[in-house]
């Protein structure tokens, strides 16, 4: 009879949480890029609502398992701030990745869209969108770091409400000159679905992943002692 080793064990363990991890950022992922997706396509004036909605239920729905990124630039914050290992982090990417390409696919495939037009970007707007990109993917990676890692807020119950209304804010402050992704499987999937052009669309991963880190830093310099 063959003998499992206590080590065969833990890599069972490990992979099946890994698995988990996975499974769940992809789930929340996608509903994400799907209601982003879908709010815009039926041209509902409520859609930033709906996507800091949804953003705050899926971060209560899987945080326990995952941490709730749903986003590159978010797990780039956490990688950076030390709360995820690199080979973690690449498998979540994948996960974000993926879901927002599955998500555009399926809004597409479902949805007949409103009278919209792709963003493009160029000159002064160009800039404008890079900053404004740059500045709220920080305030949400910032956020995320201060409210679900610290060791300062154990437990508690207001991180999802905090990271939906941050994105919520965004969304209504600078959504008309960037689109409002704030998360390159956002800003993937709206290409994808014809929201951004794919010419600009570069500018969306560089400024979010750009202050991911940049708030990763922040948080670290910041909180010396929260390891």
């Amino acid at each position: 009879m063959d003998v499992v080793t206590p080590t065969e064990t833990t890599k069972v363990v490990t992979a099946q949480e890994t698995g988990r991890k996975l499974a769940v950022e992809l789930i929340g992922t996608f509903f994400l890029v799907f209601t982003v997706g879908a709010s815009v396509y039926s041209g509902s004036a409520f859609a930033p609502l709906a996507i800091g909605a949804v953003l705050m239920v899926m971060i209560y729905a899987s945080g326990h398992i995952s941490g709730a990124h749903v986003n590159p630039a978010v797990t780039l914050a956490v990688l950076v701030r030390g709360r995820i290992g690199l080979g973690e982090a690449v498998g979540y990417w994948i996960a974000q990745l993926v879901a927002g390409l599955l998500a555009a696919a399926v809004v597409r495939g479902i949805i007949t869209p409103a009278p919209a037009k792709t963003l493009s970007l160029s000159g002064h707007a160009l800039v404008a969108a890079f900053v404004v990109e740059l500045l709220f993917t920080f305030a949400l990676a910032y956020v995320v770091l201060n409210v679900a890692t610290s060791k300062d807020h154990p437990g508690n119950s207001f991180y999802g409400l905090a990271i939906g209304f941050t994105v919520l804010a965004g969304a209504i402050a600078v959504g008309r000159i960037s689109g409002g992704a704030f998360n390159p499987a956002v800003a993937l999937g709206g290409a994808a679905m014809g929201l951004f052009a794919w010419p600009t669309f570069w500018l969306y991963p560089v400024a979010e992943l750009v202050a991911g880190a940049a708030a990763g830093l922040a948080f670290l310099a910041l909180n010396p002692d929260d390891k």
